[in-house]
């Protein structure tokens, strides 16, 4: 897997060998970034949950955004997010922490202008980590809010007071992009 745009591109990222990790393909990366742009009002912070092997994250970093965060409960995961950061020169922009997503969502208490969710397809309801998600502190009022997830899982047009402006779907993989319209 490799970096597909910006100042690291074309840069091979890390994954943890024979782990349960769905690691985002890079057709799915691409369509990402590429609905952001007419999207995300800004690109300054950027988190990614559920990160893996960091791949959205370090996207980000490698297309400008100046600072981004990566909660991953997985040790592999969390070493190998430090690998790839560290070889690509972006530790200086960068922290993980290695914790459950609800744990960092009661840690960290800046907003984030994007912030990534790619939670495992078989894990609890995606609505109720979406609504744990939007009662923290993370999410401001101009937050971008990114979600992978199965065709299996049916997301609101409305969560809280951020709409769906994007949804596309890639085979199983479905994403779903949430912020303030217009």
């Amino acid at each position: 897997m490799r970096v597909i745009a910006g100042k690291a591109k074309g840069q091979w990222l890390k994954s943890p060998r024979k782990s349960p990790i769905r690691p985002t393909t890079a057709l799915v990366r691409g369509a990402i970034f590429s609905m952001l742009e007419s999207t995300a009002n800004s690109w300054s912070r950027v988190i990614d949950l559920f990160a893996g092997t960091g791949a959205l994250g370090i996207e980000a970093l490698s297309r400008g955004a100046e600072w981004a965060d990566f909660v991953e409960q997985n040790p592999r995961c969390c070493a190998v997010i430090g690998e790839n950061l560290e070889r690509l020169r972006l530790t200086s922009q960068a922290k993980v922490y290695c914790c459950p997503v609800e744990r960092a969502l009661h840690l960290l208490g800046e907003e984030y202008d994007i912030i990534f969710a790619d939670p495992p397809y078989s894990g609890p309801p995606l609505v109720n980590t979406l609504e744990e998600l939007l009662g923290s502190k993370i999410v401001g009022a101009k937050a971008t809010v990114v979600v992978q997830h199965s065709s299996h899982q049916q997301l609101p047009l409305t969560l809280r007071w951020l709409q769906l402006v994007k949804q596309r779907h890639y085979g199983d993989t479905w994403v779903s992009i949430y912020g303030q319209e217009g």
